[in-house]
């Protein structure tokens, strides 16, 4: 069964720095036991650039946010 991720502003904004690099730790070891639970942390972690992008700094590579033509 798949699980929905639901995150709020307000789970972002009490969010800590210490979360933060335990997620992104998790995304680049990648040893998810099945791609959505991979897929749940890159959309968190993406959620989090776009409100609190101070503590996101030092993982943006994870995100792939290039920007890009799409002609």
């Amino acid at each position: 069964m798949i699980e929905i991720l639901s995150i709020s502003k307000q789970d972002i904004s009490i969010m800590s720095a210490q979360e933060v690099q335990d997620l992104a730790l998790r995304l680049e070891q990648d040893n998810y036991t099945n791609a959505f639970d991979g897929l749940n942390d890159w959309h968190l972690l993406r959620a989090i650039a776009f409100h609190r992008p101070e503590l996101v700094e030092s993982f943006v590579y994870l995100l792939d946010l290039d920007p890009c033509d799409e002609l």
